[in-house]
């Protein structure tokens, strides 16, 4: 593997893993905009990917795609590339790389817990391992996501004259929370902004675990008061939000452990729900791949190095650029 401007690059393979530049092959891990970006020749991914690109990016996603399904294998050149769930979001993958006897995993974006919008990750040996650390610090230790969806069901059913408006990313995170509000008991309606729609609708399509979801431009603001409505992030504090009465603003995000952010955004249900694994989960992970080396990316990857080396394992940190992580 070299770190090209384009991002992490095969050599006996000839291809890009999550490039941040359009590249001729392409090797996507899941369909977040930081992670598979359009205008690539070719994209090998899972076939949710493909679609969610599709929905994104229209004929601009890429100009040929290769779909392949979890645990299958395919050849590249001189390299065998196998694909793994990674429990991030639907359709996201892991990549384990075979050369000459050498097996690299890369993960992507991934977590632990149990998600009904995806399948869980799967472990596999490796001889490197090359893992996210979005919330690789010790503070991190997400709590159990039923919980935090209770709180936000206490809060609707304790101020009824109020609007609750949550933050959430758009692809996974505000899937995620529709599906766990669902198996908890909540049946209302859940109104979500424009920009939240189609991707929920894809979801749903292939889950039927949404219930009945609505555009919230389709009724009247006056209307919502006891209700729940869904918005990018972006949204919580800009002319859109204001239209509504009596707001009670929420955000799921697993940066909602940081009471400063909470403070920053003016968060008055914050609720602590991630797509990424936390330290404990991490740790796990490098425990259950059996690396011999363990090279971090996009995330608090010093303070997890640190860490690797004192438990005994080669570890470096790739710095990569490219990543986002604030609506995580």
């Amino acid at each position: 593997m070299k770190k090209k401007k384009e991002g992490l690059y095969c050599i006996p393979g000839d291809f890009f893993i999550d490039p941040i530049l359009p590249v001729e092959k392409a090797l996507i891990t899941h369909a977040h905009s930081d992670h598979a970006r359009p205008n690539n020749k070719y994209i090998l991914c899972s076939g949710e990917t493909k679609d969610i690109m599709k929905l994104r990016y229209g004929d601009k996603y890429c100009q040929s795609c290769q779909v392949v399904n979890y645990n299958e294998s395919i050849k590249i050149k001189d390299v065998y590339v196998k694909v793994l769930p990674a429990g991030h979001i639907l359709g996201s993958v892991q990549f384990l790389i075979e050369y000459n006897g050498h097996r690299l995993l890369i993960s992507g974006d991934y977590k632990r817990r149990f998600d009904l919008t995806c399948l869980p990750y799967e472990a596999t040996n490796c001889h490197t391992f090359i893992t996210e650390a979005t919330f690789g610090l010790p503070i991190f230790k997400h709590p159990p996501e039923k919980n935090e969806i209770q709180k936000l069901i206490n809060s609707i059913e304790n101020n009824k004259d109020s609007t609750h408006i949550i933050g959430v990313y758009a692809l996974g995170k505000c899937q995620r929370l529709i599906s766990i509000l669902r198996s908890i008991g909540y049946d209302k309606t859940i109104y979500l902004h424009g920009a939240l729609l189609k991707i929920s609708e894809y979801y749903n399509n292939k889950f039927n675990n949404m219930g009945v979801i609505k555009n919230v431009s389709s009724v009247t603001p006056v209307s919502l008061k006891n209700n729940l409505i869904l918005c990018p992030p972006s949204s919580l504090n800009d002319k859109w939000s204001q239209k509504f009465i009596n707001i009670v603003k929420g955000y799921a995000s697993g940066w909602m452990q940081i009471r400063q952010r909470i403070k920053q955004k003016n968060i008055e249900v914050p609720l602590v729900i991630s797509d990424h694994a936390d330290w404990d989960e991490i740790l796990q992970t490098v425990e259950d791949v059996v690396p011999e080396e363990v090279l971090v990316t996009h995330g608090r990857e010093e303070a997890l190095v640190y860490f690797l080396k004192e438990q005994k394992y080669r570890s470096n940190a790739l710095n990569l650029i490219g990543f986002e992580d604030e609506n995580e």
